[in-house]
């Protein structure tokens, strides 16, 4: 079944092209939510009340392209308000997160949890930025319009939010080097 007319039969009320919907899009959502935090169940949480919303708001949906939009924004969202929510935010043993999707071929173990522990230190915008930018590969006018901020913000606070990664990792890498020696 084509994209356009699955659209169109789930926005007719037909559950089956509306439960396609859903696995085409489920991934997305999910990876949004993980990335940002960090916690599988809190993640899965995310992704069914971002379909549950949908179920009940997709008559306003306007286009596949908005669909897609829609779905990246509420997810944000529900992350980002789920952040604030939660004072606290639990450690996650390493073993228990995912295998990144594609692996490079030189990948440092150690250097990627100290990204993911800086990474989850940062403010919540800031946080999504760089989930949005660099896990779900979005440019930054798409995420000055999903997060609702001019695109010259977005490239700013992405350009600080490296800056400030980049000096936090290397004054832990410092730190790791000089108990090892």
């Amino acid at each position: 079944m084509d994209e356009s007319f699955q659209f169109r039969s789930a926005l007719q009320g037909d559950t089956a092209a509306f439960a396609d919907l859903i696995r085409q899009h489920q991934a997305m959502v999910f990876s949004i939510a993980l990335h940002y935090l960090q916690d599988r169940a809190l993640a899965e949480d995310i992704a069914q009340e971002v379909f549950l919303e949908l179920y009940q708001k997709i008559r306003t949906i306007e286009s596949e392209k908005h669909l897609l939009c829609w779905l990246r924004r509420v997810a944000a969202n529900r992350c980002i308000d789920q952040g604030r929510r939660k004072k606290t935010r639990r450690e996650t043993d390493l073993d228990s997160l995912p295998e990144p999707a594609s692996q490079g071929g030189h990948s440092d173990p150690l250097l990627s949890e100290r990204l993911r522990q800086t990474l989850s230190l940062l403010p919540e915008k800031q946080r999504m930025m760089v989930i949005l930018r660099y896990q779900e590969d979005l440019g930054p006018a798409e995420i000055a319009d999903l997060l609702k901020m001019p695109v010259n913000t977005v490239k700013s606070t992405l350009h600080r939010t490296l800056e400030e990664l980049r000096k936090k990792l290397v004054h832990k890498i410092g730190e790791v080097r000089y108990a090892l020696f």
